[in-house]
């Protein structure tokens, strides 16, 4: 089976060339060395190191050589053969051993490699015996040791090469799951700017539209034997559409609504019944119970649609000719109660919301006031009216111990 050589990375590209520079180094001076100091069969010594030398040069060039495992094998057992040939010529020829052991560490095998690099070792030292005619100490123990400084240099280097990967391979991973983690939070984010939108929509500008339309039908069944009351009408609901218009620049700005500037909560929910009171023929008004007390924005701003989209309600669907806005300062909460004489309902029995016909009012409500750690009840029974409760805890989620 045929398996691919690692992938060398740039720092061992750069060893790879010391490599073989090194080993062409040897190569040649075995060659001149044997020309030059006139030593037994220089012209065999130098063909036998040329062609050592341009047999690892083509490997090294052939790209089949770092694809397949079975190829190195195959050209390291030629270069290998051209050695034992340039040893047995001159003693010269065992520098090439040590170069020889990293190459057959690298290219071969676990097992192979290191069995390769004893039969090397071991043919250095028989060939070093006889080129002395006696077995020495220097002999056995500098191939020997030459040997297992390589093998200590290449399981070290592959050791590092592997915890490299390992660790790359984390990096990626983690890179990947930042990337998910951050598509991830910018779904989220989007889905909550739209549910947001869908909030605000839901209780400025579609309550604000339904009044418009109550005004303006009004304004047509006085017509035209009332135009003053016609005129009045027309004019709350050009009114209506110029607070609309406000809420709208003021939410999609993510600002507090211009019903809370320069007034606290109760004066906005006062003015909220005053302005339905005389649009609609319905007597609002607003009761305050217990010691008023600053607000988080979030907190206001929750409560004041609250008690908007409960008046609008009572409006469009209670036929109620009264209703009383109760907001509630207790030790551990506070509330909006927004009840009224109407017709009633069964809490039980809500229609489907639709996006022609609506009701999404209390669901919107609910996501709201449950975002805040609050709760929203409705408490209704057919021809008893409504009572509609929000409650806050006194602390906001995030700052609770």
């Amino acid at each position: 089976m045929t398996t691919a050589v690692p992938t060398l990375t740039p720092t061992a590209r750069v060893l790879a060339w010391c490599l073989h520079l090194l080993v062409a180094g040897l190569f040649a001076l075995a060659g001149l060395r044997a020309v030059a100091t006139g030593r037994p069969h220089p012209a065999a010594v130098v063909a036998v190191a040329a062609a050592g030398l341009l047999a690892y040069a083509g490997g090294a060039l052939l790209p089949g050589v770092r694809r397949s495992r079975r190829v190195a094998g195959w050209w390291l057992a030629a270069v290998t053969a051209l050695w034992l040939g340039l040893t047995a010529l001159t003693a010269d020829g065992l520098w090439v051993a040590f170069p020889l052991y990293v190459l057959q560490l690298h290219l071969l095998p676990r097992r192979a490699g290191a069995v390769a690099v004893g039969v090397t070792a071991l043919a250095a030292i028989v060939a070093f015996a006889a080129h002395r005619g006696a077995v020495t100490v220097p002999g056995v123990v500098g191939p020997a040791l030459g040997a297992a400084v390589a093998v200590a240099v290449v399981r070290g280097y592959q050791a590092l090469y592997r915890e490299s990967e390992r660790r790359r391979r984390l990096i990626e991973e983690l890179t990947a799951t930042r990337a998910d983690l951050a598509r991830a939070q910018h779904e989220a984010g989007v889905a909550a700017e739209r549910e947001r939108l869908a909030r605000e929509i839901h209780d400025t500008l579609a309550q604000g539209l339904t009044s418009i339309q109550l005004l303006l039908s009004a304004a047509e069944r006085v017509l035209p034997d009332r135009p003053d009351a016609a005129a009045r009408h027309v004019g709350q609901a050009r009114r209506a559409a110029v607070d609309n218009l406000a809420e709208a620049r003021r939410f999609v700005a993510a600002l507090a609504p211009p019903a809370l500037d320069d007034t606290t909560l109760a004066g906005a929910l006062e003015r909220l019944c005053a302005t339905t009171g005389a649009r609609h023929p319905l007597a609002a008004r607003l009761r305050v119970t217990g010691v008023p007390a600053p607000l988080p924005t979030a907190y206001e701003v929750t409560l004041l649609r609250i008690a908007q989209a409960g008046l609008a309600n009572t409006v469009r669907h209670a036929g109620a000719t009264t209703a009383e806005v109760t907001l509630g300062y207790h030790a551990d909460r506070v509330t909006v109660d927004v009840v009224d004489d109407g017709v009633g309902f069964d809490p039980d029995r809500l229609p489907v919301a639709d996006p022609e016909a609506g009701g999404f009012g209390l669901a919107s409500m609910r996501a709201r006031v449950g975002a805040l750690g609050g709760d929203l009840t409705v408490a209704s029974a057919p021809g008893r009216g409504t009572t509609l409760s929000a409650r806050l805890p006194r602390t906001p989620p995030g700052n609770r111990p």
